[in-house]
């Protein structure tokens, strides 16, 4: 299996398809993300990337927090998000 690597920059117009790996900062697509310094699992929903709504989150440091995209459905149901990570071989820590 391969995994697709999007580049650290906040220019690409996509964030990604599910098995995608990329820095907190370019997601810019609702979905479910699982947080690859923790295992968390993020819920962006379609408010979480609309221009000029609040609340806003930045995670800043000295590299940039990558995160997993697991599907395009951000409210997936957690034994689900387990069964796909599983199958990507990604970490949960939820």
């Amino acid at each position: 299996m391969t995994v697709n690597t999007v580049p650290l920059t906040n220019t690409d117009s996509t964030t990604s398809v599910p098995g995608t790996t990329l820095p907190f900062a370019n997601i810019n697509e609702p979905g479910a993300y699982i947080c690859k310094w923790s295992g968390h699992l993020l819920r962006v929903p379609d408010d979480g990337v609309t221009g000029g709504r609040s609340p806003h989150l930045d995670i800043v440091g000295y590299d940039p927090p990558l995160v997993t995209k697991i599907a395009n459905n951000p409210f997936i149901t957690i034994t689900k998000a387990r069964m796909i990570a599983a199958d990507l071989d990604v970490s949960v820590g939820f």
